[in-house]
């Protein structure tokens, strides 16, 4: 059976994630992302309401017409996770193949939250809920079947998906640490990678992000960025003036440990930004997790500066805002609060809180410091790098290659400077450039199996 893979987005950066596996006859599309960084730099635009080759010339969404160039029929589209940059271009692209979106439920729900709010394409594909540890078939000559394998990332309910072929199996690895204390979910299933690598014939190919490839060690648990959070916290438990915290809005364990930190320091948390609204308001209505009764949620902006108006007047001293905005995006709350555009107040000395880690990309970088600068000039004494990545250091690296023992390997989720390190810690384990590791770029076929 031929084996081909079309690497189409999220090989020449991070973001707008996009791979076409080819087994046969058959197609699966896993993930189609949106580049942000590529939209934060255009003022206010609004995506819903653009085309789609608008998006791809902007560079914010794959370029998908490599696709015409694969033989065969597309089964599937399978996003890993709920981030925006693995299922922001779905409400885009994905009405051009007749396929469903298969996907975990946190991540069906998601999507479907991004579809529903799509101002330019009718998009009709089924949503198809998977769970971790299932398997379905593909296509019609029952020899391919695509396995939802659990990992622990900083969302809920992600997953690597691996497509079994007669070749060997396919595993798509984006975005994955290696958590075996997780704060919410079960812990990466390493067992079953170890099965997979001894099954049949084998692990064909293995596409991995590689964004933390140059960092020795492994990646600590998020237990260990919740116990820094809880010193963090404590720390200042006294402090009578105003605390606000700030995180990624779809990192719920982390939203989750907050809520419970600012309730043992005696202060009321609240949860303030549309996206902040949107991704606990979906977990706790899915059940991934169980918010206070009385945690309010607010991501309307009149509604949230009738929250702030509340906060002031009974006293910043009891509550403990949890706020959108960990990077300096211009329009997030706490980026508003920093210009001075929110009837909350911050005085010299006041708190905040970064539970988060910059993204490296100069965009994010830019807006983070002029976040912080506005913070400063107002007063605030900031606590940053509260945080753990959600990727795999070296050692989980490694750890990866000694269980699967793949064939090929295909880096992914970096620009050509950002492979070097992942190549390098692969031809430490006898792989070789050009033969067995395939570094890539967008649009480009890779034949693996003739």
């Amino acid at each position: 059976m031929e084996i081909e893979i079309a690497t189409i987005g999220g090989y020449e950066e991070v973001g707008r994630q996009m791979t076409a596996v080819r087994a046969g006859d058959d197609v699966v599309i896993f993930d189609m992302g949106l580049n942000l960084s590529q939209v934060l730099i255009h003022d206010n635009v609004e995506t819903e309401r653009m085309h789609s080759l608008d998006l791809i010339d902007m560079g914010a969404i794959p370029d998908d017409r490599v696709m015409s160039d694969l033989e065969g029929d597309v089964k599937a589209i399978v996003p890993t996770h709920g981030h925006l940059d693995h299922i922001g271009a779905i409400s885009k692209l994905a009405h051009r193949y007749d396929a469903p979106v298969v996907a975990t439920p946190f991540t069906i729900e998601l999507v479907k939250q991004q579809i529903e709010g799509e101002q330019k394409f009718g998009v009709e594909n089924d949503l198809v809920k998977m769970e971790a540890g299932e398997t379905m078939s593909i296509g019609d000559s029952g020899k391919v079947d695509l396995e939802f394998v659990n990992v622990t990332h900083s969302i809920i309910d992600a997953i690597n998906p691996v497509l079994h072929t007669p070749e060997g199996a396919v595993v798509y690895g984006l975005d994955k640490r290696m958590d075996h204390t997780p704060v919410i979910g079960d812990p990466i299933d390493m067992e079953r990678f170890r099965e997979i690598g001894r099954e049949g014939e084998g692990v064909l190919c293995y596409i991995e992000d590689c964004t933390n490839a140059n960092k020795k060690g492994r990646t600590p648990s998020e237990k260990v960025a919740r116990e820094h959070l809880r010193d963090v916290l404590y720390s200042i438990e006294d402090y009578d003036g105003g605390i606000v915290a700030t995180t990624f809005s779809s990192h719920i364990a982390r939203v989750k440990s907050l809520v419970e930190f600012a309730d043992d320091i005696g202060r009321q948390p609240v949860l303030l930004g549309r996206s902040m609204e949107k991704y606990s308001g979906t977990a706790e209505r899915l059940d991934f997790v169980d918010f206070p009764s009385d945690l309010g949620m607010f991501g309307h902006r009149k509604s949230v500066d009738r929250t702030f108006k509340r906060i002031m007047n009974e006293g910043k001293e009891n509550y403990l805002p949890i706020v959108t905005g960990h990077q300096g995006e211009p329009r997030a709350m706490l980026t508003r609060m920093a210009r001075g555009e929110t009837p909350y107040e911050l005085d010299d000395g006041d708190k905040v809180v970064f539970s988060a880690r910059v993204i490296p990309e100069p965009t994010n970088e830019g807006q983070r410091y002029q976040a912080e600068k506005l913070l400063g000039m107002q007063g605030a004494r900031v606590y940053d790098d509260i945080h753990v990545s959600g990727h795999l250091n070296q050692e989980g690296h490694y750890e990866m290659l000694d269980a699967l023992q793949p064939q090929h390997i295909i880096p992914a989720h970096q620009d050509m400077s950002g492979y070097s390190s992942y190549v390098n810690l692969c031809e430490s384990e006898g792989y070789k450039m050009g033969r067995d590791l395939h570094v890539t770029r967008n649009g480009n076929l890779i034949q693996l199996v003739d």
